[in-house]
């Protein structure tokens, strides 16, 4: 479904992505960890074209990725993100906010779109505030929409970049529940988390970033009990002591 071959990324003189290559089945779940500034976001940008990259290949579903125009648009409703910071639009209710890229991208009746979103507003628990505004949600319900928002234009890979990092703890395990049930159902994503419990137990395969490589990549049993590098064993060292 995705594949990513001799990535580079420079920011100015900043190497942030050096020589990334990897490769995601349909329905596999792939997290992706490592120290911040490893370069971890950046890849997930540059998946969906949200970062250029300087050079190298990325293809989505055998289709190499596009440069502008309506193909990029076309390739981005495949490519669902969800991000950090929600990037919900303020100014909509929470029901516009997920009808409005099905009614304008996909091009799905109003009616039909609504009656979507309701689905994916109970699938995700929040069904009962369809009609409030972003402000007047929770963080971890904010974040919910969000990817009801995702999801709603039926994407072939989602992509998620530190989803629980802006969240207050209590409201973490709200919104990984959601992706726990995604990753059971067979959906492809590919997860930056620093949430070491969710890679135990949704990924099929954890990659470990490290300045601007791929350094390890292995299933999250092994990762675990027994990483293979000694940056990955540092690393792991320094997150899970407490």
């Amino acid at each position: 479904m995705v594949t990513v071959h001799g990535l580079h990324k420079r920011f100015g003189p900043l190497h942030v992505l050096k020589d990334v290559d990897l490769t995601v089945a349909a329905g596999e779940v792939v997290v992706v960890v490592g120290p911040s500034g490893s370069g971890k976001s950046t890849l997930c940008r540059c998946l969906n074209r949200l970062e250029v990259a300087s050079a190298g290949r990325i293809e989505i579903d055998g289709e190499p990725l596009p440069a502008e125009g309506r193909q990029l648009a076309r390739l981005r409703a495949d490519v669902g993100m969800v991000f950090q910071s929600f990037n919900l639009f303020g100014h909509r209710t929470i029901l516009d906010n997920i009808t409005l890229g099905p009614v304008k991208v996909r091009r799905i009746g109003r009616a039909e779109a609504r009656k979507q979103a309701m689905a994916l507003l109970d699938r995700v628990g929040i069904a009962d505030k369809a009609d409030r505004y972003p402000a007047q949600l929770s963080g971890g319900q904010q974040q919910r929409a969000a990817i009801a928002r995702a999801l709603a234009m039926r994407p072939k890979v989602l992509l998620f970049d530190e989803p629980t990092s802006a969240l207050d703890p209590e409201m973490v395990n709200e919104v990984l529940d959601v992706m726990v049930s995604l990753a059971a159902e067979g959906m492809t994503m590919i997860v930056v988390t620093h949430e070491m419990g969710f890679a135990r137990r949704a990924a099929d395969r954890v990659v470990f970033m490290d300045d601007g490589r791929i350094v390890e990549t292995a299933p999250p049993d092994e990762f675990f009990a027994a990483p293979r590098t000694e940056r990955a064993r540092d690393f792991l060292s320094k997150i899970l002591q407490h």
